[in-house]
């Protein structure tokens, strides 16, 4: 049995799920795109081999297993993306929520029944159809729970737009006892620029106490003043729009004081190593052409 634990984004790894890249298919067309990130290198022929992000993922492994951090692997799907396992469904506290993702992907939840087999029923929920999430946009911090939505009339116009207001208070349900605080995103199909896919697309806790952030990627700045206030200014690594679009945000914490990053993610680097983190350097920069990082490719089931 799987005894999950997940309190926040920093603690201890111990388990997690990557995704993989092995028999990920060939390059999609425009019309199979699901963000703008991918539409741009489709249309200017370069577009991530499968080759090259196999050995990136790799990586990403090597560091896990320096760390003893126990890797669960996805079932190879033929012709199939199946990198970003962030996507598939998210752990709070014991409980397993399933994402309810875009239809073109459910099979990738079939490819980690062998990881569900292993968690209690009772702590395995299946949010209501309304409810559109991704774990991208879902971040527990403590007695927080972090989501970005967003929730405009012309939510069913953005194949960007991930999780909806119906999930936001559906969380806010299972998880009475924690502050739920959700954040609009700016969304857009066309412009990578002007676009946080996720809310790890744009912010994400590192440490105990310090964040990483990008103002435009939110919709109000009211959001963005309130996460600055909540964390201190002092705290803050403030990211510019190029790299937000590079996916400086999308770090990803093996412990309080360990974080694995870009390796060509240069300025943030050296703050998080002046700040006295740990950085574990990788190469990521050919699966950061799908909008995603480092972040987005791991689903963690334990931390301490």
């Amino acid at each position: 049995m799987l005894n999950l634990n997940i309190q926040n984004e920093t603690s201890r790894l111990r388990a997690v799920i990557l995704g993989t890249a092995y028999h990920n298919g060939p390059s999609p067309s425009l019309e199979q795109c699901y963000d703008p990130k991918s539409k741009m290198h489709v249309k200017a022929g370069t577009y991530p081999s499968e080759q090259d992000m196999i050995i990136e993922m790799q990586s990403l492994a090597n560091v896990f297993d320096k760390y003893n951090v126990s890797v669960f692997r996805p079932k190879i799907i033929e012709n199939y993306n199946q990198i970003f396992s962030r996507d598939i469904g998210f752990v709070i506290e014991d409980k397993f929520i399933i994402a309810n993702i875009l239809p073109d992907r459910d099979q990738e939840i079939e490819a980690i029944d062998y990881i569900l087999d292993q968690i209690p029923n009772e702590n395995k929920i299946t949010l209501p159809e309304e409810c559109h999430v991704e774990g991208g946009d879902v971040m527990p911090w403590n007695n927080y729970i972090f989501i970005g939505t967003y929730s405009g009339e012309d939510y069913p116009d953005y194949i960007t737009a991930r999780t909806n207001i119906s999930a936001v208070k559906a969380i806010q349900d299972l998880f009475p006892h924690k502050t739920v605080k959700s954040f609009e995103l700016r969304k857009s199909n066309d412009n990578a620029k002007e676009n946080a896919l996720h809310l790890d697309c744009c912010f994400q806790p590192i440490g105990k106490n310090k964040a990483i952030i990008h103002k435009n990627g939110f919709l109000n700045e009211k959001d963005f003043n309130w996460l600055v206030e909540f964390f201190g200014k002092e705290n803050v690594f403030e990211i510019t729009k190029e790299e937000m679009y590079q996916m400086n945000s999308n770090v990803f914490s093996i412990s309080e004081d360990i974080i694995i990053s870009e390796k060509n993610f240069i300025r943030l680097n050296t703050w998080l190593s002046n700040q006295g983190f740990t950085v574990e350097k990788v190469s990521y920069s050919e699966i950061a052409k799908q909008e995603g990082l480092l972040r987005c490719s791991t689903l963690p089931l334990v931390r301490d």
